[in-house]
């Protein structure tokens, strides 16, 4: 059925049981994972003398600690349920762009991903990065609440 399975994670609690059940899922039909978790760019947020000095590259050094303790846990998991698996940092300004992209360039047939179950004005204000990958691709998407 699905023979190469992508799970974006961002490493909260909801991406985190829809990684462990992508596996479980990978498992059992005898498919491969990509775990990807994307970095938004570094962005000057005020101008001016209202701007608050952070550096780059210490921002990036940061976002490149998180994701690598993300993707450990992908690699744990893969390790644990014997499922060959790739692990992905990606650095893109549209987290939904980076998750169609990377499904598309590997020949994925499934994208897995979590639901925070934003409400009201939390999800109208802040989009949803499922709603959007839903919203922009072909590729079956397996929501996980």
């Amino acid at each position: 059925m699905y023979e190469k399975i992508l799970v974006a994670t961002d490493g909260s609690d909801p991406a985190e049981r829809a990684m462990k059940d992508a596996f479980d899922l990978a498992k059992q039909l005898g498919a491969k994972v990509i775990a990807l978790t994307v970095t938004r760019p570094w962005y000057v947020v005020a101008p001016g003398e209202l701007m608050v000095a952070f550096p780059e590259d210490e921002y990036m050094a940061s976002a490149k600690q998180l994701a690598d303790s993300i993707l450990k846990s992908a690699s744990e998991i893969s390790e644990r349920n014997g499922v060959a698996c790739e692990t992905i940092h990606l650095v893109q300004d549209y987290v939904y762009e980076g998750i169609i992209g990377t499904a598309q360039q590997n020949n994925c047939d499934l994208i897995v991903m979590g639901s925070h179950g934003r409400t009201g004005l939390e999800r109208l204000f802040l989009g949803s990065e499922t709603q959007k990958v839903l919203s922009h691709t072909a590729i079956p998407v397996l929501v996980h609440r």
